[in-house]
């Protein structure tokens, strides 16, 4: 058992407070779109990533994004397509989760968010009661640092005055988890595939924060 005190609960969004499309062809489906020759699709992606880090960095807008990516794929789906697709990613709040961080705060825990995320995702967040909840949020497009980069850690300790050992953090990404402890924190992986509130509950009994029973 840890044997500092956890003051802070920090979530990842995607994957652990909220259910996203995982490829996409779920993606597509989510826009009411077809899935188009997924050989050039994947050529791409490399590319396609170095570029999502720029508009997850706040580096480029949307459309700037939606544009690239579109020339990227020689037009395979327009700039309005993948701005579509992009829009209907996020899906529903998993189930527990908002009542999960009300209990958190009933007990006397602190709550941020830290989600590699953009200007379109976050648009919509006032969808989901849980993200509303949280009482802090550092994602990625505003802050211009990305996950894993450790600086993004270092500058969440400094922004919200906490020790790392203070901290403990939920991600559904393994590099996100391993960068975390790499510079102090208390980190876990989440499976997005099954319900998360449950294993987070597994998680804060594990540390030490008790008074913990289903959700």
């Amino acid at each position: 058992m840890n044997q500092t005190r956890i003051r802070l609960v920090c979530f990842d969004l995607g994957g652990v407070v909220l259910r996203i499309c995982r490829t996409w062809a779920e993606g597509c489906a989510a826009a009411g779109l077809d899935v188009r020759d997924t050989t050039r699709w994947q050529q791409t992606k490399p590319a396609r990533a170095a570029l999502i880090v720029q508009y997850q960095t706040g580096r480029i807008d949307g459309q700037t994004f939606a544009q690239q990516a579109s020339a990227l794929v020689g037009g395979l789906y327009s700039p309005a397509e993948i701005l579509g697709i992009h829009r209907a990613w996020l899906l529903t709040e998993y189930e527990g989760i908002n009542e999960l961080v009300h209990r958190l705060h009933l007990g006397g825990l602190d709550t941020a968010t830290l989600s590699n995320t953009n200007h379109e995702h976050w648009a919509r967040m006032g969808e989901f009661p849980a993200v509303m909840r949280i009482r802090h949020h550092l994602p990625s497009h505003r802050i211009g640092l990305h996950k894993p980069d450790p600086s993004i850690y270092r500058l969440v300790e400094r922004q919200l005055g906490y020790a790392g050992a203070e901290i403990l953090f939920l991600d559904d990404t393994q590099e996100n988890v391993a960068a975390a402890r790499q510079v102090g924190w208390n980190a876990q992986l989440i499976d997005p595939a099954v319900p998360t509130a449950a294993q987070i509950i597994l998680v804060l009994r594990s540390h030490g924060v008790g008074g913990w029973s289903a959700v």
